[in-house]
This record gives C-alpha cells, structure tokens and sequence, in this order.
C-alpha cells in the first residue's frame, strides 16, 4: 500500500477542507514560530495561511517539502523563500471575485465622488456640490481598459459589462476573444490603447515584465480625467509618475495596492489630489476561506493521483 500524501495546513483552514482519501493532515497553528509544521513528519505539501505567517520565511525548514499551496493570488513576495527543487502553487481563481469586486468598488467611489460624501456626512453637511467644480461623472457608457485578463481581469469584465461599460482587454499577448469580449490585445498595443480609456484598471501580476508596465508615458498617454485602478500589485504601477499626473489634477487614482507598502504615515501619496487609497484589502472576503478550502482539496487529490500540483507557478532554485 502506497504511503499516505502528508500535507501541513493551518488551522484556521481545517475546517473548510473536507477529508482527501490517501490524504492525512497534519494541522498547524500559523502563528505558532516554534513548531514546525508537520508535527517532526517529514511534509509533501505545505498550505500556507490567508495572511502570511513565519513560515512563509522559513518553508527550507519544514522536512521532505516537495510542494506549496499560497492562499494568494499573487506570488512574488514568496519566491526568495522558495526551496530548491519545491514546486509553488498559487491561488487560482479563490480571490477573483473578491478583488473584482474590489476593483469595482473603487471605480464607482471615485466616479460618484463618494469619499467627498462620506466627509460630509462626517461634518453633517448636505452638500451636492462635487470636490472643486469637477464633473458629475458615471461608471456607465464609459470605456475601460482591463490591463490583465486573466482571472480577475475576466471576473472584473463581467461586473463591467453588467454596468454598461465598453471594455478593452489587454494581456501579456495577442489573441481571440472569448464570450466576454471581441479580441484580446497584448501589451504592445498599450500605446494606442490608453488614449481611448477612461479607466485603466491594472489586474496583472508582479513580475519582471509587468514591473513598472504603467510607467510616465503609459500615464501620459491617458485622457484628462481618466482613472487609474489598481488592485495588482504597487510595483507596476510608477509612484512618483502617478502622483505627479493627480497632483497636477489631470488624472485620478483608486489603489488597493501601493509601492511601497504598506504606505507609510506620511507618505505623500496619502495627500495626493484625486487619489483614493485603501490598504490592500481587495481579497479579504467571507468567500475567501471556503474557496481557499475547495481549491486546496482539488490540489492535494491532484498531488494524491499524480503527484505533483496544479498550477504551478514556479519551481524553487529555477527563479534565480
């Protein structure tokens, strides 16, 4: 008889997982810097928590680790910790409505005014005066440019076309559409694309081609007025560029996540005209732990059938 997979998963994720045959779990408290998860077993497959705890620094230490589930989408912050030969998973799909939703949530405050109007009502004012004389602005009949269609790009799609919007995907490559939009167009084309957005919204992971995408030109080349969304990552986005385009008050900014972050007190950033800033809370759902709970189920039967797991996303030591 085959000896059983052996996986390490944080307490606070037990209970959204239901039993794997062939599967034995060994429970861990992610806060817990002492034990080492696994119980003195050696680990085939480490699960790590929502929020990253010290063993995401310290996985070279959990024995015989051959695979890492994430419980996010991203997955960048992990790879310096990455062990050699040990195989990474990410999040596929757990956080795409989530952070859609997110990503909406900020189009619609920052178009309807809305942190305007939460100070009034802090200062028990009826004013419907808009920030500065700008314009009445509206989500609808309005064209934004999806940078990044893949999970999250294409949930986000779907809430977009719901509120009447014209939609222009964009990916790392060129290719047919899909029963959402005509056509996918690759980041070459950003250049005669932004000048027709409205919005950008920035949904593309972190790496080293996506570092710094939205830089001065890509701002530049953006209409008067046009909003920029960002629930990826703050590294691709130009920091210094983005503020200088709202403090002039030709652009605008809706951020859930900032570089550097967390941002911290006094960061000028924080008092930037037209931008509004939320700390990166695009995932944090009530959906997230039993999503995370069936996405980990479907990769411990996978690692149980073949072996190894789904969506790998990098392999440590190949990263270097």
């Amino acid at each position: 008889m085959a000896a059983p997979v052996v996986a390490a998963v944080p307490s606070d994720l037990v209970p959204f997982l239901d039993p794997v045959e062939g599967v034995e779990v060994e429970v861990y408290d992610p806060r817990d810097r002492d034990r080492v998860p696994g119980g003195g077993r050696d680990v085939d497959v480490l699960s790590l928590p929502m929020v990253a705890g010290p063993w995401l620094r310290r996985m070279d230490e959990v024995p015989g680790l051959r695979g890492v589930v994430l419980a996010s989408a991203g997955f960048e912050h992990a790879l310096p910790y990455l062990p050699d030969g040990v195989e990474m998973a990410n999040a596929v799909g757990v956080h795409d409505t989530a952070t859609a939703e997110m990503a909406l949530t900020l189009m619609l405050a920052a178009q309807r005014h809305l942190p305007k109007h939460v100070l009034s009502q802090a200062a028990e004012t009826w004013d419907r005066s808009t920030p500065e004389g700008q314009p009445w602005r509206s989500l609808a009949d309005s064209t934004v440019l999806v940078l990044g269609y893949g999970g999250i790009g294409k949930a986000l799609t779907r809430r977009l076309l719901a509120a009447e919007c014209e939609v222009v995907a964009v990916a790392s490559r060129d290719r047919e559409g899909d029963e959402l939009v005509d056509r996918v167009h690759g980041t070459d084309r950003l250049p005669e694309l932004v000048p027709t957005a409205d919005v950008l919204a920035v949904c593309v992971p972190l790496t080293d081609a996506t570092t710094g995408l939205v830089d001065a030109q890509v701002l530049a080349a953006l209409p008067d007025d046009a909003l920029v969304v960002n629930v990826a990552r703050g590294g691709v986005v130009d920091t210094g560029a983005l503020m200088a385009e709202c403090a002039s008050g030709r652009l605008r900014a809706a951020l859930d996540v900032t570089d550097p972050e967390p941002l911290p007190d006094g960061h000028p950033l924080w008092s930037t005209p037209g931008v509004l800033v939320v700390p990166h809370v695009g995932g944090a759902s009530p959906a997230s732990f039993p999503r995370m709970g069936r996405y980990l189920h479907r990769q411990l039967t996978a690692y149980r059938d073949r072996g190894r797991l789904d969506h790998v996303v990098a392999t440590g030591g190949a990263h270097a």
